[in-house]
């Protein structure tokens, strides 16, 4: 039988001390792309000051009961959709999409709070999630809603995020295969008519799918980034001594990453890939070891969100993706993503306090493709309920 889940003081040490060297990392890469321009400085600075907080908030997420999120969860939930309606009425900067006077990006904050609303949700529903009626349907409406009201900034690249990271989760609590169908065409079909409507993005896409065909202007973004990849090598020019990165596109945000492929060269790009999948890694034996369907969810989700996130940001500035314009994580320049990126990071480590020893032979957790229409996590973790021998 599974052993109960005991809470304990021992966070995830090994997650937190790779994410604190990424949040070195990008300092010192932020400071390497912009050290030749006149503000280097205080953007460091804040970059800094936006590190120390988000370090603070995931301290403190660390050391909370992480079922206190599924109590909140529908409070975190209306008050972020609050916010992305009130960015459309009065935000700042060209795609209108900060609070603040340019300095907090709500639909950051919505990608945590969604996956604490979706994790909630799906813990509630049980088996019923296969149901189209209480599954599909609700979570297409809820999805559809979020997403809409961020394409609406337009930021297209943080609502594909939000629904990979939401249909995913959706999978992983045991939807039917023929359900992800029906919402992958449906979506399929929405997509492709938003992306016609956002200029911008229309662009991207042609230049994705017919490369070299666009404008020498609108391939110049993918053009100097690959330049800059190349020129990188093996070993790269050494850090603080790349070229090319003076004429890239947001070197210290959107292009950071081919920043890192200029001066540290191949070899530095592999150690930020692996970096990464590290963290996906701890955060999915989090998720695997995690007491409830909900703790699990949460985890799955916080994961998925950064490692997809990692990859379209570094698919798109290896043309192995269309270009979308996300931050990596961790690592560029960019106060309302860094700080929610740990916020999310504490939340994993808070669910990472209350774990499950699990046998091979007695655990059903996480099992992917299932045939016989089970739910994917295991009866224990469905009840979205602890063990209750501990006298609670």
């Amino acid at each position: 039988m599974n052993k109960r889940a005991e809470p304990t003081t021992s966070i995830d040490y090994p997650l937190l001390f790779v994410v604190v060297v990424m949040v070195i990392f990008g300092l010192m890469m932020i400071y390497s792309a912009t050290f030749t321009w006149p503000n280097s400085g205080l953007l460091l600075i804040k970059q800094a000051g936006a590190a120390t907080m988000g370090l603070a908030i995931a301290a403190a997420l660390a050391r909370t009961d992480y079922r206190r999120w599924s109590r909140l969860a529908l409070p975190i939930m209306g008050f972020s959709a609050a916010l992305l309606v009130l960015v459309l009425l009065i935000g700042k900067g060209k795609a209108a999409s900060w609070l603040r006077g340019g300095s907090f990006q709500p639909s950051e904050f919505a990608k945590l709070a969604f996956i604490i609303y979706i994790a909630a949700w799906l813990a509630s529903k049980g088996d019923k999630i296969r149901d189209v009626t209480y599954g599909l349907v609700p979570f297409a409406i809820l999805l559809g809603t979020v997403t809409g009201l961020i394409v609406l900034e337009p930021d297209l690249g943080t609502a594909a995020l939000i629904v990979a990271t939401a249909v995913a989760m959706f999978f992983i609590a045991g939807a039917e295969i023929s359900q992800l169908f029906i919402a992958g065409v449906t979506g399929g079909a929405v997509l492709y008519v938003i992306i016609l409507k956002l200029g911008y993005a229309n662009e991207r896409l042609q230049n994705f799918l017919h490369p070299g065909s666009g404008s020498e202007a609108a391939t110049y973004q993918v053009r100097r980034i690959l330049l800059a990849l190349r020129a990188g090598g093996l070993l790269g020019r050494g850090l603080g001594s790349g070229i090319l990165k003076l004429t890239l596109p947001l070197p210290h945000t959107d292009s950071i990453f081919p920043v890192i492929g200029e001066e540290l060269g191949l070899l530095g790009c592999l150690a930020v890939v692996g970096l990464f999948i590290f963290v996906a890694y701890r955060g999915m034996s989090i998720s695997y070891h995690a007491p409830d369907l909900f703790s699990s969810l949460l985890a799955f989700g916080v994961t998925c969100w950064i490692a997809f996130q990692a990859l379209v940001h570094i698919g798109g500035n290896t043309a192995t993706l269309p270009y979308t314009g996300v931050t990596l994580p961790f690592i560029s320049y960019g106060g309302s993503s860094l700080t929610m990126c740990l916020a999310g990071i504490g939340v994993l480590l808070g669910v990472s306090r209350m774990r499950v020893e699990r046998g091979l032979g007695t655990s059903k957790a996480l099992t992917i493709g299932r045939r016989d229409g089970r739910p994917r996590l295991s009866r224990t973790r469905r009840s979205g309920r602890m063990e209750k021998r501990d006298g609670r």
